[in-house]
């Protein structure tokens, strides 16, 4: 079955959404997939807030925000396309306001802001700790309102393009039905999310960050950059991995060793404070949150969903108790590569959010700088998308597609091996071998594992033989996106010799 529209984009977190309404607004028909739904994006779990330079709360400047984020991004960041990002922010922040998210205020009715990691001053405006979360729902509503057709549970295959290496659209497969689909498209937009879940239960992801989006555009012939650095938040539950947002430690949060002492600035860049916890938890110890002196009724108020968390994953109550916490996976900074249009090399393709590198975070992303690019960068992507594609926009004789290979070789597996050992072997590896704290000689064994693991593959497959509802044969083409993205992140780690953020080298 074959679709058509002027923009195809693929995802539909804040940065999909975004892309969506902005190329809808330039005039452009437009189509959204997602593997999921809208609101289960993994734009929910930014909670902290969104940067903006306002000085709602103490002096603050959009220079200072510039310098905070270079500074985070040790030299890895491109320093135009940082002053862009913290240029629009200001704009980006009123725009969602206009539009109705609900942020926060301070007693004279201004937009609130707190301090996160890395920050010279409260920068990050916020909706409690729920901010992410009311921008999606927010994002999405503005959607509805506009008739944008968003298509829920379709599975990226392929990327589409012409001997011109000129996208045409995507190949998916319908989930519900097991039937495979084509949308052609003038232009695509990649807002598919980073691939954090390639480290399994040690990371604070969903279970469907799998780096669909990057691996297949790596298969169409896209470029990817810095894919080694993934960043490592501070602050998950010991047990689950569940994220305690930054916003506990920018409201004062401190952070406890085993003895109950503090013993790093809570409020340091991330890739300091995590290596900061992972020493105290390779010396035997435990690692705490704790923010009772903030008071019960300040906890409820700006920290409700924290509490929530804490509550249900630990049995743990933060207003009478501190929360045992551990670093784990959460953020990637790698991904496709793109230009000041959000443009790949692939003509017509386009990337936004955490599956895009825009360069903006290097080797380590400043806390509230999350939200801000996907808002910032997905109007980029969907208006520059809409130029493209309706400059694009003529007659053109309908196109044979070819039968897709990976689900073709699928087919042929033995299904020999089960690949959910597998999976679960390579997220402890990663987490062991690729985490925090980095050796060369691990990293080394880690590749040849890896290698080891790829040449079994057509020995896996699926056992289910359904159409309906087949989450075994998603969940092994998840298993090959992220066994690749591995590879691409080890190999990175590999030829990147010295510490910098986020990879850092202990021998």
């Amino acid at each position: 079955m074959n679709y058509k529209s002027d923009i195809l984009i693929i995802g539909a977190g804040g940065a999909g959404l975004t892309a969506a309404i902005h190329a809808k607004e330039s005039g452009a028909d437009v189509v959204v997939l997602t593997k999921e739904y809208p609101t289960r994006s993994q734009t929910c779990m930014a909670q902290g807030g969104i940067n903006a330079a306002f000085g709602n709360v103490t002096e603050d400047s959009v220079e200072a925000h510039i310098q905070n984020t270079l500074k985070s991004a040790h030299g890895e960041a491109d320093e135009e396309m940082v002053r862009f990002m913290c240029g629009e922010a200001l704009n980006t922040v009123e725009w969602l306001d206009s539009i109705g998210v609900c942020f926060s205020r301070t007693s004279d009715a201004k937009i609130a802001q707190r301090t996160l990691g890395g920050a010279s001053a409260p920068r990050a405006c916020y909706a409690q700790d729920y901010t992410g979360l009311k921008i999606l729902h927010t994002l999405y509503d503005k959607c509805l309102s506009k008739n944008i057709k968003i298509v829920n549970e379709r599975y990226l295959v392929e990327i589409l393009k012409d001997n011109n290496n000129n996208v045409y659209g995507a190949k998916t497969l319908n989930i519900r039905s097991g039937e495979l689909e084509i949308y052609e498209a003038g232009a695509v937009i990649l807002a598919s999310g980073g691939y954090s879940k390639i480290y399994g239960h040690h990371s604070t992801n969903s279970t469907a960050s799998t780096g669909d989006g990057i691996a297949t555009a790596k298969r169409a012939g896209a470029k990817l950059i810095d894919m080694e650095f993934v960043q490592f938040h501070p602050t998950a539950l010991k047990s689950s991995s569940i994220l305690i947002s930054e916003s506990a430690r920018g409201e004062g949060g401190y952070l406890l060793n085993s003895k109950r002492e503090r013993f790093t600035n809570e409020l340091a860049p991330r890739d300091v404070v995590s290596r900061a916890i992972n020493e105290e938890i390779v010396k035997g110890g435990d690692v705490f949150l704790d923010i009772r002196h903030l008071g019960e009724e300040f906890i409820d108020k700006e920290l409700p969903q924290e509490r929530k968390l804490a509550k249900l994953y630990e049995n743990i109550d933060p207003v009478y108790e501190i929360i045992p916490i551990k670093p784990v996976a959460h953020y990637t900074m790698g991904g496709i590569e793109v230009d000041k249009s959000a443009q790949t090399n692939i003509n017509g393709l386009f990337a936004c959010g955490e599956c895009a590198n825009h360069r903006v975070h290097g080797a380590n992303r400043l806390g509230g700088n999350s939200l801000l690019e996907i808002v910032v960068f997905g109007k980029e992507a969907g208006i520059n998308a809409a130029k493209y594609a309706l400059i694009k926009k003529e007659s053109k004789e309908s196109i044979i597609v070819e039968e897709d290979s990976i689900l073709h070789d699928l087919e042929h597996f033995t299904n020999e091996i089960d690949f959910y050992i597998l999976r679960e072997q390579i997220n402890n590896l990663l987490y062991k071998k690729l985490g925090i704290v980095r050796k060369k000689s691990e990293m080394q064994s880690l590749q040849v594992e890896l290698l080891s693991i790829k040449e079994k593959v057509p020995l896996m497959g699926v056992s289910d033989k359904s159409k309906i509802y087949n989450t075994n044969k998603i969940e092994f083409l998840e298993f090959r996106n992220m066994l690749d993205l591995a590879l691409e992140v080890v190999g990175g780690a590999l030829s990147r010799e010295v510490s910098c953020g986020a990879h850092y080298i202990s021998e």
